[in-house]
């Protein structure tokens, strides 16, 4: 009578191995590649901004006291540092500021197992010229 209640378990531990394991490994894997994320959104960023200001630097009527950009050639200028960071993004300038957005995918190294391949971090940021 007693190996009959035995056998109503069998297969229990195993199926909380399994569960244990691949939630540990859920676990791993939203703090290694959820640290990925952040220091991609952080470079991204740090990137978008560079370019904003480096475009932010062409500035026209300085004499007057009221600087202000010139367009064609900020846009020029935020190119030319992204492709000397060799990075793509989107840049738009007026006369007022320089926006640029910067996107990067990044590859998932645990959370491939739970079917997240990629993340994709975008930042936008803008700069504008300072009297003063």
């Amino acid at each position: 009578i007693m190996a009959r209640s035995h056998k109503h378990d069998d297969g229990f531990i195993s199926a909380f191995v399994v569960s244990l394991t691949m939630t540990f490994i859920v676990c791993a894997g939203l703090a290694i590649d959820g640290g990925r994320v952040v220091a991609a959104r952080i470079k991204v960023a740090d990137t978008a901004e560079n370019a904003a200001r480096a475009g932010a630097q062409a500035l026209t009527d300085l004499r007057t006291g009221a600087p202000r950009i010139d367009a064609p050639q900020a846009i020029r200028l935020s190119q030319s540092y992204l492709r000397s960071v060799q990075t793509q993004g989107r840049v738009e300038a007026n006369r007022i500021e320089v926006c640029v957005t910067v996107s990067a995918v990044e590859q998932m190294s645990l959370l491939r197992l739970a079917g997240i391949e990629t993340r994709t971090v975008t930042a936008t940021r803008c700069a504008q010229p300072v009297v003063g």
